[in-house]
């Protein structure tokens, strides 16, 4: 069974080459430009992992992620942050992901992290 990836990012032009990339890799992809309805799309799509900027409006990474784990059905749900700040893998750590990407990315390095945590 092909595996599920969500992707959020409020940059479209990211979102898009990173829907792009992962394809490439095999997998079922789905994008949220708006931090505020991750919850929602998580309920409706399942995804198997989540990809999730860090710098966002309204909501950033971190606190979704905070919400995401304070939710039992998706606790255990693999997040692997990114940024382009320094401090990201910081953040990402703090906020409990299960790893973290820095931008620009190595294509290499993300399919390597999304194998491993599927």
């Amino acid at each position: 069974m092909v595996k599920k990836i969500m992707i959020c990012d409020d940059d479209n032009g990211i979102l898009e080459m990173m829907e792009m990339i992962i394809e490439e890799f095999g997998f079922e992809v789905f994008t949220e430009a708006n931090s505020v309805n991750v919850l929602k799309r998580l309920e409706s799509e399942k995804p198997d992992l989540l990809l999730l900027d860090i710098w966002m409006p309204v909501l950033s990474g971190d606190q979704v992620l905070k919400t995401i784990k304070a939710e039992p059905k998706f606790s255990s749900l693999p997040v692997i942050m990114y940024s382009a700040s320094a401090e990201g893998h910081i953040i990402a750590e703090k906020s409990g992901a299960s790893d973290y990407i820095a931008k620009p990315f190595d294509m290499n390095d993300l399919e390597a992290k999304i194998i491993a945590l599927l």
